[in-house]
C-alpha cells in the first residue's frame, strides 16, 4: 500500500521504537511525511513528529498526570472517524504495534469500519532497551531463547493467565512489560515455581533515552533494590544469566557525556546539527533559542548587490545564516550560482565553507583564523586597493571586516541580509529546568545568544539560575561578551567552530585540561 491520500481514508500504524527518534524505520518516517493527523501516545519521542507536515493535526492520546488521557476505545472511535473523513492518519506508537501496544485492537476496529489500514512494524522495548543496556537477549552460552511477558496480568488479583510453572522452568531470558508496580508479586511467583532466585535480574527504565536508568540485582533482591532506589515506570525486567554480560558489554551509558543536561541557545532552526553532536556522546540535550532569524527591514541594498554581482571582486561569507540567506535571495531574484562567476568567494570558517559547498561553489579563501581579525590578516597579503568587496552582514554586526578592507583601500558595501531579534518568549521546558537548577552546561554560540538571554530573564535572574552550571562559549568573541554580563567561562575550543565546541564539553566533563 503506497503511503498516499486515499478518497476512503487510510491508518498507519507505525511503531515509534522504544525511544531513541533515530530507531524508527524509513517506512514510519515516510508515511509521518504525508500525515494529514497524527496520533500519539505516551512513550512516542515526541520529536518524531517534526517528520510529519506542519498543518499535520497532532493528536496526544497518551498519559496525562500518570493517567491515560483516552481509554481504549475511544483511540479507536478516533481513528475510525478520522479514517473515515478521507484522512491520511499514522497512530505513532510506542515500540511496536503489536507487542504489548494494543494494534491488534486499533486494527480489528478498523477493518470492522472498512477502513485500510497498515501495520509498520518498530523495535520493540525488549530488544532496543536490552541492546542498549549492554544485555543480548539470546547468547550461545548462556540462552537459545527469549519470552516477552506483560507484567500487568492479574495486577489486583492472585489469578493469572500467565502459566508460571512453565515460565519458570529453564535458563531461558525472561523480559516483562509494565512489570515494574507488579516487581515483587511476578518474582516471588518465579521463586515459587522453581526458577532459581540468584538468577541476574536487570530493570531498564527509559531505555534507549539519554535518561536511561538500569538497576540490577537478582530475583530474589531486586523488587527490594527498586523500592530502595525508588525506580519508577517506564521499565521493563530482564531476567537470565544474559544480565551478567552487562557490565562487560554496555556502551551507552558509558559514553562520556551521558547523563549530563546541557542547554542550547541556538536559534531554533539551527540547534538540530549542535543537539544530534552532543547526544551522540550521550547528553541530554535542552534547546533555548535565545534569537530568531528575520528578513531585514528593506531588500534593496543587497537586491542591488545581487543584481550586480560581476562588479565584486570579492564575497565575504561569516556564517552558515549568512550563506544559506544570501542564496535564497539570490533565487528571489531569479538568479543562481552562475552569477558568482567572476567573483571569488571567501567563507569564514570551514563549517560556512561547507554550508556554500552546498549550493555549487567552492570557497576561494578560508582563513585559518575564523574571528573578524583572522579574516582582516589574511586579506592584508591579498592586494586590496581599488577591489570591490560584498560583506552580507547580520543586523548589528561588528563593523571591523568592511572598515579595515576600506583602509586597505577597497570599496565595501555591507548589505543587512537578516536580522537577529529576541524570541517571543523561553521554552517552558528549559525554564523549568533552569528553575529546579538541573542544568549541567549552558551554551553559547554567539553574542546575541548572550545579551538575548540577559535580556529575556534579567541579568540578575540569569546569573542566580547558572550558578554552578558551567558555561561553553564557541570563542574569544562570545566569551567577552559573557563575562561583559557577568558569566565566568568555563570552556571554551581553540578552533569556533561546534564540533570543536563539543570536543571541549566533553574534555571539560571528563576532566581533562587545557580549556579555560
Amino acid at each position: 500500500m503506497n503511503c498516499s491520500k486515499e478518497h476512503t481514508g487510510v491508518v498507519y500504524l507505525v511503531g515509534a521504537g522504544p525511544g531513541d527518534p533515530g530507531l524508527i524505520t524509513l517506512r514510519g518516517v515516510e508515511c509521518l511525511r504525508r500525515a494529514d493527523v497524527v496520533v500519539y501516545d505516551y512513550l512516542a519521542n515526541e520529536q518524531l513528529l517534526n517528520h510529519a507536515p506542519p498543518a499535520a493535526e497532532r493528536i496526544y492520546a497518551g498519559k496525562i498526570g500518570g493517567r491515560h488521557n483516552q481509554d481504549q476505545e475511544e483511540i479507536n472511535a478516533l481513528l475510525v472517524e478520522k479514517g473515515l473523513s478521507g484522512k491520511v492518519v499514522v497512530r505513532l506508537k510506542g515500540g511496536d504495534p503489536f507487542v504489548f501496544g494494543r494494534g491488534g485492537e486499533e486494527c480489528e476496529a478498523l477493518q470492522s469500519a472498512g477502513i485500510p489500514f497498515e501495520v509498520i512494524p518498530g523495535v520493540t522495548a525488549a530488544v532496543g532497551a536490552a541492546a542498549y543496556a549492554g544485555i543480548p537477549l539470546t547468547h550461545r552460552d548462556y540462552t537459545a531463547s527469549v519470552t516477552l511477558v506483560t507484567g500487568q496480568v492479574g495486577k489486583n488479583k492472585d489469578a493469572s493467565s500467565i502459566d508460571w510453572k512453565r515460565l519458570s522452568l529453564g535458563n531461558g531470558t525472561l523480559v516483562f512489560y509494565m512489570g515494574i508496580t507488579t516487581l515483587h508479586r511476578n518474582m516471588t511467583r518465579l521463586i515459587e515455581n522453581g526458577r532459581n532466585p540468584h538468577t541476574p535480574v536487570a530493570l531498564v527504565r527509559w531505555g534507549t533515552t539519554p535518561e536511561q536508568q538500569v538497576l540490577t540485582g537478582t530475583i530474589a533482591d531486586i523488587a527490594e533494590r527498586a523500592a530502595q532506589a525508588c525506580f519508577k515506570p517506564p521499565a521493563i525486567t530482564i531476567v537470565g544469566e544474559v544480565v551478567n554480560l552487562r557490565e562487560k558489554l554496555r556502551w551507552y551509558d558509558r559514553r562520556t557525556l551521558f547523563g549530563r543536561r546541557i542547554l542550547i541557545t541556538r536559534a531554533a532552526d539551527q540547534a538540530g546539527e549542535f543537539s544530534n553532536l552532543l547526544t551522540e556522546r550521550g547528553a541530554t540535550t535542552i534547546e533555548c533559542p535565545t534569537i530568531r532569524l528575520i528578513d531585514p527591514c528593506q531588500w534593496e541594498p543587497l537586491d542591488n548587490a545581487l543584481r550586480n554581482l560581476g562588479s565584486y571582486g570579492w564575497l565575504v561569507l561569516t556564517s552558515g545564516n549568512a550563506v544559506r540567506c544570501f542564496f535564497k535571495r539570490l533565487q528571489v531574484l531569479g538568479l543562481d550560482a552562475r552569477a558568482l562567476a567572476t567573483c571569488r568567494v571567501c567563507a569564514v570558517g570551514p563549517k560556512t565553507a561547507e554550508v556554500i559547498r552546498s549550493f555549487g561553489i567552492t570557497s576561494d579563501l578560508i582563513p585559518a583564523d575564523y574571528k573578524a581579525e583572522g579574516v582582516v590578516a589574511e586579506f592584508e597579503r591579498i592586494p586590496m586597493n581599488g577591489v570591490q568587496v560584498l560583506f552580507p552582514k547580520a543586523d548589528g554586526a561588528r563593523d571591523l571586516v568592511p572598515r579595515k578592507l576600506e583602509q586597505m583601500g577597497a570599496r565595501v558595501d555591507s548589505p543587512t541580509t537578516y536580522c537577529n531579534i529576541l524570541p517571543d518568549k523561553l521554552p517552558a521546558e528549559a525554564l523549568f529546568a533552569l528553575e529546579r537548577r538541573s542544568v549541567d552546561c549552558i551554551t553559547f554560540t554567539s553574542s546575541s545568544t548572550v545579551q538575548n538571554l540577559a535580556n529575556m530573564l534579567g541579568t540578575d535572574r540569569m546569573l542566580d539560575m547558572l550558578k554552578g552550571v558551567a558555561v561553553a562559549s564557541i570563542g574569544p568573541i562570545t566569551s567577552k561578551t559573557c563575562r561583559a554580563v557577568g558569566l565566568k567561562v568555563d570552556i571554551e575550543p581553540e578552533e569556533y567552530t561546534l564540533t570543536a565546541l563539543t570536543d571541549a564539553i566533553d574534555a571539560f566533563f571528563s576532566n581533562e585540561a587545557g580549556y579555560i
